[in-house]
């Protein structure tokens, strides 16, 4: 037990160390870590699926489309309007719909079904991180978009520290399951503290960077608390449902990427949207 807890403290430090610091250093780095990451999470993905019966996805293709769309969706954060960069991921998605024709798999509505769900649940919610890092001063030009690396690095901060709260208050005070069918160790005084220590951090965040108020950073905190949540139980339906502990086993003592960035998939396209909302009124 004393290894294990050696071996993971070691891997969350370096991997928190490596996402912060890609994520803080340039849009370059930003942009090679994640399209990196969402490549490996779509191969981790179609690994698991495809030990089901009669399940095949093209993996090579699939990750090579979650790239495309990353770097797709990061081009339109420094050249807005410049949609014609997404040519190649819709031909990558073409590609996947029409080789099911020739390769005469026995079941292809499961190929095309999980190959599609690697792009919505994987490759977008990835890309719409650079929603969030990149912001256009009005105009076309590169020299009118600004990347500020503190909103998409805000997500996993207040990700990181739900989980961390939830798990402190829900060892003390958890007594109420959550949702017991598919997560039996969560609880509703988990989640609720959890939310608490996120709310702290946000008004934290509110004070060292107030290009946003601080109303606007709690509510950001309660939608990545409230959909991280909810990305955590759709994972562990995953797992459930494909009869798995852990996704992978990439990240010694954490398991894989799926159950690294779990959360994420989710809280990433609510902030989005949340966003979005707040910009209109």
């Amino acid at each position: 037990m004393k290894n294990n807890f050696i071996q993971r403290a070691i891997t969350g430090v370096i991997f928190v160390g490596v996402l912060v610091g890609c994520i803080l250093w340039d849009p370059i780095s930003f942009t090679l870590l994640f399209a990196l990451i969402s490549a490996l999470t779509i191969h981790e993905f179609g690994t698991i699926v495809s030990k089901q019966p009669d399940v095949e996805i093209n993996k090579p293709i699939c990750m090579l489309a979650g790239i495309f769309l990353f770097f797709g969706f990061a081009y339109l954060g420094v050249m807005p309007r410049q949609t014609e960069v997404l040519i190649p991921y819709l031909f990558l998605i073409l590609y996947l719909l029409v080789s099911e024709l020739y390769l005469k798999k026995k079941n292809p509505l499961n190929n095309w079904a999980y190959a599609m769900m690697s792009q919505v649940y994987i490759a977008l919610s990835f890309a719409m991180l650079n929603v969030l890092a990149y912001h256009s001063t009005g105009g076309s030009s590169p020299y009118n978009v600004q990347y500020n690396p503190i909103l998409p690095l805000s997500i996993f901060i207040f990700t990181w520290i739900n989980d961390t709260g939830a798990y402190c208050t829900g060892m003390l005070f958890g007594k109420h399951r959550l949702f017991e069918r598919i997560s039996p160790k969560k609880s509703w005084e988990g989640s609720i503290g959890g939310g608490i220590f996120s709310v702290i951090a946000a008004v934290v965040m509110a004070h060292f960077f107030p290009f946003m108020s601080l109303g606007v950073w709690i509510g950001l905190a309660l939608t990545v608390v409230v959909f991280g949540t909810l990305g955590d139980l759709t994972e562990s339906l995953l797992k459930r449902t494909l009869g798995i502990k852990d996704s992978g086993n990439i990240l010694p003592g954490h398991g894989g990427m799926l159950d690294r960035f779990d959360s994420t998939l989710m809280a990433v396209p609510a902030a989005v949207v949340y966003l979005y909302i707040i910009s209109c009124f």
